[in-house]
């Protein structure tokens, strides 16, 4: 994949009206010119800092500082950044791997939302599409694919002031539809296989007329976020 690849037009013979279509976000950044030689970054007297605290490159530091609004927390060789975006996630969402070569840092896209409407509009609006990345998280160890951009996909499916089998009234439960979509997709596949696109047939019940709010509706908002 390169940059000004048409990733819609690769995809779209592959799909047929219902399908959810999960692209990896490497897939997607590479296409949007997402990437950033490492010989071209000056790393500030921060980035070098905590390069040599952590052992790492501090061109590849300097990079994750750039696209982060805060660094919430570093530690254990890892720095926990919320990104432009509002993703909190390690190293910003910054990666080396499935790089075309060593020294280039793939970034996440610029708008993953605005992306999987481009490519939405691209194939056809009775297909729902999903971005997805591999994050950590809280609590638990290992990684799992999420969301980070969507479209035509119903994201949340909020069930406060349903009951459940008992009868009781439900207040705290929202299922994360686009994130475990991509879960599901990134179970077809594995990490070295070069496969960055699924199509899910039969889930044609979370595709939406519209594009819809994006996986930006899945972020907490900072107020009711208990980790910070």
């Amino acid at each position: 994949m390169q940059a000004g690849d048409d990733l819609a037009a690769l995809i779209a013979p592959q799909v047929r009206a219902g399908d959810i279509v999960v692209i990896a976000q490497k897939v997607v950044s590479k296409a949007e010119g997402r990437i950033r030689p490492l010989a071209e970054v000056e790393p500030s007297a921060k980035a070098q800092r905590l390069a040599d605290e952590f052992g790492k490159d501090a061109r590849l530091v300097q990079v994750v500082l750039d696209e982060s609004t805060e660094v919430m927390r570093a530690s254990h060789g890892v720095l926990i950044c919320e990104t432009r975006h509002g993703y909190v996630c390690a190293n910003a969402g910054v990666d080396l791997s499935n790089a075309a070569d060593d020294d280039v840092a793939i970034l996440l896209p610029e708008d993953p939302d605005a992306s999987a409407r481009r490519i939405r509009g691209a194939i056809g609006p009775r297909i729902g599409v999903v971005i997805s990345d591999s994050f950590g998280r809280a609590w638990r160890i290992g990684v799992a694919d999420v969301a980070i951009g969507a479209a035509g996909v119903q994201v949340l499916d909020d069930w406060r002031g349903r009951l459940d089998a008992r009868g009781r009234e439900l207040r705290a439960t929202e299922i994360a539809i686009a994130d475990q979509l991509a879960s599901a997709a990134d179970l077809a596949r594995s990490k070295d296989s070069q496969e960055p696109v699924v199509v899910i047939r039969g889930a044609e019940r979370y595709i939406t007329d519209g594009d819809g709010p994006g996986a930006a509706a899945i972020r907490r908002p900072r107020e009711i976020d208990l980790f910070r």
